[in-house]
């Protein structure tokens, strides 16, 4: 009798167990942010406010000035865009990883010819639209190539990437013509934007001299000298840098780095022949790793943020560049914005929700490492823009397809809210920096990070449940708790991006993944492209300077609490 009623109180027992396990289960996962506006920690500088692109003439071409004026439109200070090609010899059509301006030919005695035509177009539709050029000079016009041919390459996804690599990767034939080129292109941007204007950009020679160089690293650092010289010769407040290394953590990256910063230091100047060269900001590259396993896409953003960790140490290790302004040139989660998921399948995350909290995840680590190497850090570039007159939803790296906004893009527009300076923050389900860095967002639980600021009359919380698997999971419950408002009041109002908002992806694929969709579904599709609200601002009550927000985060999400008083 006795063991009958044991048993009978063991199976209620476990019946019970299995009924609320899985809600205790939730209860102990369950991320608990909190947020206090009075302790503000650094400027929230809008360093994610920058964009760059291989192609330099999808810049005027319908969907790209679609595209910069919904960048422009993104962040309270201007944005700055990065393009490749600037000077590379053409017709001016663009092709993937392929741009040219024509700028520099010669005549038949070998005399200079300048057109201006196409860089004007380039410049004009970015400062039409208060955008600020990163301006690289760069890559090698054939007349000026000591290898001119062959020139122009026609690499396509799939392709060996090295085809890409021909005459315009060489050192030019002169300097001194390689000088007046420079010289030329500044003192022609001067009189057509003036100087105030030119003054607020920077400039770069070349991108990636690890990889896109046939010369010496001597001959590269040669090349800059006299390409300073030129522009300083044209506007001596003209601010110029480099060198947008590839793989900054690599041994041979370092070493080209600090052998770079040292030949501006202390090295004779190749051009003019005294000591130094000018530096005026310092640029590198960070990209993380994919990879497909099993079918199924994994992330890896640890090679990235040490990439960014190797940058920020040897800048801070010189007295003379611990100041200067440091511009992650290239900071992507992999290599080639070009090559389209159909040929490289770990690149499928490129069209949902992955690409967007990725990058929510790793903007919040970039702000870490800045704080704690103390560099100067004034921007990001997100390789990213979009591809003129391609498939819909290719899987390319890019904001925007066929003019529609793609998640990714809805990132950028809520970093775009966050204003002021950015507020002490902590969530008991954020990974560490360290454990990013050591082994990415792989372990069992999902990464439930926060980053938040703080302006005069408002304050921006942004919320991310990312992981590096492309795998369904449940939502989590989220318990945000806003200490130090400023007001007994306040309007809250909560952007979401997931498969159900800000995602025209999800709603394209609705439609039945069309390649030809109909006015119809293009408007549809334009309206999806959007940064979404869950449903309409709402007034809320503060107790005792505190606000309390509940509510879920599907895996791959992302939120963004604005409150205003």
């Amino acid at each position: 009798m006795m063991a009958r009623t044991y048993y009978k109180l063991k199976t209620i027992w476990l019946m019970l167990m299995l009924a609320v396990g899985p809600t205790i289960a939730l209860a102990q996962h369950t991320a608990e942010i909190t947020v206090n506006l009075a302790k503000e920690k650094a400027p929230m500088t809008p360093v994610w406010a920058w964009f760059g692109y291989d192609e330099p003439n999808y810049t005027y071409m319908k969907d790209g000035k679609k595209l910069l004026t919904e960048l422009a439109a993104l962040s309270p200070t201007p944005v700055y865009v990065r393009t490749h090609s600037l000077l590379v010899t053409g017709d001016g059509i663009a092709a993937l990883k392929w741009g040219s301006t024509n700028a520099y030919t010669e005549d038949a005695k070998g005399n200079p010819v300048y057109d201006w035509h196409l860089i004007d177009s380039i410049f004009d539709t970015y400062v039409n639209r208060g955008i600020k050029p990163l301006a690289q000079i760069g890559f090698m016009p054939q007349a000026l190539s000591t290898h001119p041919d062959p020139y122009r390459h026609h690499w396509k996804p799939g392709d060996p990437y090295d085809d890409i690599m021909t005459g315009w990767a060489y050192p030019p034939k002169d300097y001194n013509k390689w000088r007046e080129l420079i010289y030329q292109w500044v003192k022609h941007s001067v009189a057509r934007y003036g100087q105030k204007e030119v003054e607020s950009w920077y400039w770069e020679v070349w991108n990636e001299p690890n990889y896109y160089w046939k010369g010496t690293q001597k001959e590269f650092f040669k090349l800059y000298d006299y390409a300073a010289d030129g522009l300083k010769k044209a506007l001596p407040t003209a601010k110029i840098g480099g060198l947008d290394i590839a793989g900054t953590s690599g041994k041979g990256a370092q070493q080209f780095l600090n052998a770079f910063i040292k030949h501006c230091i202390a090295d004779t100047n190749y051009a003019t022949g005294q000591i130094g060269s000018p530096l005026e900001l310092i640029t590198f590259h960070a990209k993380g790793q994919p990879r497909l396993i099993k079918g199924m896409v994994q992330m890896n953003a640890a090679p990235q943020l040490t990439d960014i960790a190797t940058g920020f140490r040897i800048v801070a290790s010189y007295p003379e560049t611990r100041n200067l302004p440091v511009i992650i040139g290239e900071s992507d989660p992999e290599g080639c914005a070009a090559c389209g998921m159909a040929t490289n399948p770990s690149n499928a995350y490129r069209n949902g929700t992955m690409y967007s909290s990725y990058t929510a995840a790793t903007f919040a680590r970039k702000y870490e490492l800045g704080d704690q190497y103390g560099t100067n850090f004034a921007g990001a570039v997100s390789w990213s823009f979009e591809f003129e007159n391609q498939p819909w939803f290719y899987g390319f790296r890019d904001l925007a397809t066929n003019g529609v906004d793609k998640p990714v893009l809805n990132v950028f527009r809520m970093f775009g809210k966050m204003r002021g300076s950015r507020v002490e923050a902590t969530s008991n389900r954020m990974y560490s920096l360290k454990a990013v860095m050591d082994s990415s967002v792989s372990g069992e639980l999902t990464d439930i990070g926060v980053l938040a600021s703080k302006d005069k009359k408002s304050a921006a919380v942004m919320v991310w449940n990312y992981h590096d698997d492309d795998k369904a999971g449940p939502a989590e419950p989220v318990a945000l708790s806003i200490n130090g408002i400023p007001s007994a009041t306040v309007v809250l109002t909560h952007y979401r991006i997931d498969n159900e908002h800000s995602n025209s992806y999800e709603v394209w694929k609705k439609m039945g993944s069309p390649q030809n969709p109909t006015s119809a579904q293009i408007a549809e599709l334009e309206k999806a492209g959007g940064l979404q609200t869950l449903g309409k601002p709402q007034k809320r009550k503060t107790q005792k300077n505190t606000l309390l927000v509940n509510f879920s985060l599907p895996r791959q999400g992302v939120s963004l609490i604005q409150i205003s008083w």
